[in-house]
């Protein structure tokens, strides 16, 4: 008989209770009890949720992030927080966002907070991981009190369970020193911690433990696959089964490794690496399990069934016992429940498996692989029917569109004249000090603005009253710009729901759910738009918005604008045609809009591209190809414009040194990019690389509540002086101010906006 499992399950909520409670508790207006028990709550739910599979994941849920959660479990806390006394909880929130809940009875010992950890984009996902911190002199040392606390629930409510643990090599390569050393150098140190937790799973009676490994599918250098070898054989004197997990890609040079390691099975992402299924199965020893991912755990379409079965059918007969089937990947990327929608067009909404209909589709599966095609055959059908509409609808496919695509050629995607050239025009039509002050596009996103939009989703506001309770929000926010002295301003994007959501909404090819919520970090959550065909952009977006901001002030007001691969990459995008064809259409939607903002004189424009780098294939040996549509779809989308017209564009929390080439090519006139958190570190590219046009390091860490002082943010702008020439640099916030508050924004802007005067009194 197959068996059905689970990787991981989205720990938000259906309703994003977790990210409702850990706000009211970091508010202090919830004690942590409370916030304890909604966590207890969500865990049994999804447990229930699970309970047709053979196995369901414990410690898969986070109250922030998976990785930290483990680096609690390995005892790696950061220098600057293990003096602090108090819950754990609370340790653990200083970690994730610089402080715990306003009101903690130990939350004076913080005083302002302490620097949070650095986040980074887990593989190529939009989902941000908390980095491990290693020195020379890192120790581990065993905390299982998560698991024990999750796994006492889970047999209370009579879970079979099977823990999920990141393994020791994934987590050193994950993390970052601090100094010189060698991360590969504490694997001798951190694998008797995993043995000492692996027999604790054993003396609690667990017959299988998850332990996930997803580096193998990038490209490791021989002395990280000795390090596996050298690890497993370690942790092989166990008495506690091991599944090996691998997602998100191929295994390729890594495959006969990850085979020949000394655990009891392996799963990998049979969505990324079909071709891979084989050559597994093959080389796995013949006691071992192998653990398929064939269904889809990253997007919503539904799995073609009867596809599935046709490789999935001759695997069984060969493995029998030995094959278990799962999802590619944990469920933590996608929305937890289809039936939610009662919204969402029919039709369209017939084509989706959110987490919940996934684990029906795993279902389906395993009855026809144990008992036979017939004994789904109603499902199989239903299926099939599902398919062959989304395949043949009139919906997807617009002849002007793909006519449109096949017009592209190199001129679309050059600028007139040269940077210097267009930076000396620009300069005289701005005229802006030295390290001039921007932000990065949103602010606030206050109670006001939430009722409005509200009220008029519900049909209790007009447009007219809506357009008002919004034009008031942006003079807000031009008014609040002014009084701090920034020198270019933006209109704060009240009226936008979401940086990707809103342009979506207002592209043909694209469909919205109500509730298809996804975890991006923390209490963060993003609504994907679902682009399920050819696009097109039949108005203007933004237009009119940006001339009543700049109908408020003299000052340069940017227009806003989310690049082609960020709305590419922060979608759930169709599987029907290659991805590039897909962020080429919207390129030349995003374009068209770009030249109506200039049109309508806008002077400054920024295009966002924060998910380049999220693009990237896991190996480097792929990027080239990648890169390169990706760039193009930029330049196609800002290059139409008139020297005089500064374009911007915008990335965050991702490394981007080896990149830095590609982003010189995007020949934007200002990028602003995230480096607080790093402490400058991404600007080590520049020391090899003569960056050609100007750059805002960002210089407030816009993801913690903690205020930068005025000499900080000094401080780090002279490291960036170092590697770029200052009359090239600009004075910038890590990235948009969405998810704080007034009282936060206006101390932390007054600061930045001093450090640049202090900074032109020594130009």
């Amino acid at each position: 008989m197959v068996t059905t499992h689970n990787l991981g399950f989205p720990r938000i909520g259906a309703k994003r209770e977790l990210k409702f409670a850990l706000e009211t508790y970091w508010k202090g207006q919830s004690s942590r009890d409370e916030l304890k028990a909604t966590g207890k709550q969500l865990r049994a739910r999804h447990w229930e949720n699970q309970a047709k599979l053979d196995f369901a994941p414990v410690g898969d849920f986070a109250f922030y992030d998976q990785v930290l959660d483990m680096s609690f479990t390995l005892g790696n806390l950061p220098e600057r927080v293990r003096g602090f006394h108090g819950d754990r909880l609370d340790n653990y929130f200083r970690v994730a966002r610089g402080r715990s809940a306003h009101g903690a009875e130990d939350h004076s010992a913080c005083c302002g907070g302490v620097a949070a950890g650095e986040m980074t984009k887990w593989f190529d996902t939009n989902y941000h991981y908390i980095v491990p911190e290693f020195d020379a002199a890192t120790n581990f040392s065993l905390d299982p009190s998560r698991l024990i606390e999750q796994l006492a629930e889970a047999s209370a409510a009579g879970v079979k369970a099977k823990p999920v643990i990141i393994g020791p090599v994934s987590y050193l390569w994950l993390g970052k020193a601090k100094d010189d050393s060698d991360k590969l150098a504490l694997l001798p140190r951190i694998l008797p911690v995993y043995a000492a937790l692996l027999d604790y799973f054993t003396a609690q009676g667990i017959e299988w433990v998850q332990i996930d490994e997803p580096v193998l599918v990038t490209e490791l250098d021989a002395k990280w696959r000795e390090a596996f070898v050298t690890a497993y054989d370690a942790l092989s004197a166990r008495r506690v089964r091991l599944l090996l997990a691998t997602y998100f890609g191929q295994l390729k040079d890594n495959l006969e490794v990850a085979c020949q390691l000394p655990v009891d099975g392996l799963h990998i992402d049979a969505i990324n690496a079909r071709d891979e299924v084989a050559l597994v199965a093959a080389q796995l020893p013949d006691s071992a399990v192998l653990s398929v991912g064939a269904i889809n755990g990253r997007n919503i379409w539904k799995t073609d069934l009867n596809a599935a079965l046709e490789w999935l059918e001759p695997l069984h007969q060969t493995l029998g016992d030995r094959l278990w089937i799962a999802p590619s990947c944990s469920l933590l990327h996608t929305p937890v429940d289809l039936n939610s929608e009662q919204k969402l067009d029919a039709g369209i909404k017939s084509w989706l498996a959110f987490a919940l209909q996934k684990l029906d589709e795993l279902t389906v599966l395993a009855g026809a692989l144990n008992n036979g095609r017939a004994s789904v055959a109603g499902a199989l059908a239903a299926n099939a029917a599902a398919i062959e509409s989304r395949r043949s609808s009139p919906r997807v496919h617009n002849p002007a569109v793909k006519a449109a695509i096949a017009r592209i050629d190199a001129a679309l995607g050059k600028r007139a004249s040269g940077y210097p050239q267009r930076a000396e025009k620009q300069a005289a039509i701005l005229n802006l000090p030295a390290f001039p002050t921007t932000t990065i596009g949103s602010f606030p996103q206050t109670g006001e603005i939430r009722h409005a939009r509200s009220q008029f989703k519900a049909g209790e506001l007009d447009a007219a009253g809506y357009k008002a309770a919004m034009e008031r929000e942006i003079t807000r926010s031009v008014k609040e710009q002014e009084a701090l002295g920034l020198d270019v301003l933006v209109h704060g994007e009240a009226e936008r729901n979401d940086m990707v959501e809103y342009f979506g909404e207002q592209l043909d090819g694209y469909a919205f759910s109500q509730f298809g919520w996804v975890q991006s970090y923390g209490s963060r959550c993003v609504k994907p738009p679902i682009l399920f065909g050819d696009i097109s952009r039949p108005k203007a977006m933004t237009v009119e918005w940006i001339k009543y901001a700049q109908s408020q002030t003299a000052k340069p007001m940017k227009g806003m604008l989310t690049g082609p691969v960020t709305i590419l990459n922060w979608s759930f995008v169709r599987d029907d045609q290659p991805r590039s064809t897909s962020c080429y259409q919207l390129a030349l939607a995003i374009r068209e809009e770009v030249l109506d903002l200039e049109k309508a004189g806008v002077r400054v424009i920024q295009i966002d591209e924060a998910a380049l780098r999220e693009g990237l294939p896991l190996r480097k040996s792929q990027w080239n190809e990648y890169l390169q549509w990706a760039v193009e779809s930029f330049r196609i989308t800002a290059n139409g414009v008139k020297d005089e017209t500064q374009i911007h564009t915008h990335m965050c929390y991702s490394e981007f040194n080896d990149i830095i080439a590609s982003i010189a090519d995007m020949d934007a006139d200002v990028i602003t990019i995230e480096t607080s958190r790093s402490d400058m570190e991404l600007l080590d590219a520049f020391d090899h690389f003569n960056y050609p046009n100007e750059i805002g390091p960002g210089v407030y860490d816009i993801h913690s509540p903690n205020i930068p002082s005025l000499d900080h943010i000094v401080q780090l702008m002279k490291k960036a002086a170092e590697r770029i020439p200052a009359e090239r640099l600009w004075v910038n916030p890590d990235c948009g101010l969405k998810t704080r508050a007034w009282e936060e924004v206006i101390p932390a802007l007054t600061n930045m906006v001093a450090a640049a005067k202090t900074l032109r009194q020594a130009v």
